[in-house]
């Protein structure tokens, strides 16, 4: 769990190293969390596959850096499975990955790590970056926003309770 400071969202996201991932953890997220599956990747890799942004003006609050989502160009049925956004994942993190290899749109949401990652930006964007990358992985992780059961988003003491009531349900 990476928790943001109080100061900024306060809310707490669900983080995965994206070459770790497996279709039970990615079932997990899309079953606990907000549903909606981000990819973080390093600059070099946004601009390696070609991605662009979702929007030309970058309006979010946060500056959050979304690019357009994507899909796995072969191996994926509608792409909405657990098993289908880890093989659009893993085709996207590989290390030989062009972008050809993925389509648009599609169910993951990638976002653009800042280079610099935490020093530059105080996102959970660069954060699961960091992470990956202090436990000597590639630089790529996967994040979702863990929510409450009524729907709300976890903040603050909330966001412990909410990941035992996860944690008990895996």
């Amino acid at each position: 769990m990476l928790q943001d400071d109080d100061d900024r969202e306060d809310e707490a996201d669900l983080i995965v190293a994206a070459e770790k991932l497996i279709d039970a953890t990615m079932a997990l997220l899309i079953r606990e969390c907000s549903g909606i599956v981000c990819l973080c990747l390093p600059d070099d890799t946004v601009r390696a596959l070609e991605l662009p942004p979702i929007a030309a003006a970058n309006g979010s609050r946060y500056g959050t850096a979304f690019t357009v989502s994507i899909e796995a160009r072969e191996g994926v049925s509608t792409g909405v499975s657990a098993a289908d956004r880890v093989t659009t994942i893993r085709a996207a993190i590989a290390e030989n990955a062009q972008p050809g290899d993925i389509v648009s749109p599609g169910h993951v949401f990638p976002l653009r790590a800042m280079p610099g990652g935490v020093l530059a930006r105080r996102g959970h964007t660069e954060g699961t970056v960091d992470l990956a990358i202090l436990a000597g992985l590639r630089p790529t992780g996967v994040l979702c926003e863990l929510m409450n059961p009524d729907g709300t988003m976890a903040r603050g003491a909330r966001s412990s309770a909410s990941l035992k009531c996860t944690a008990c349900r895996c």
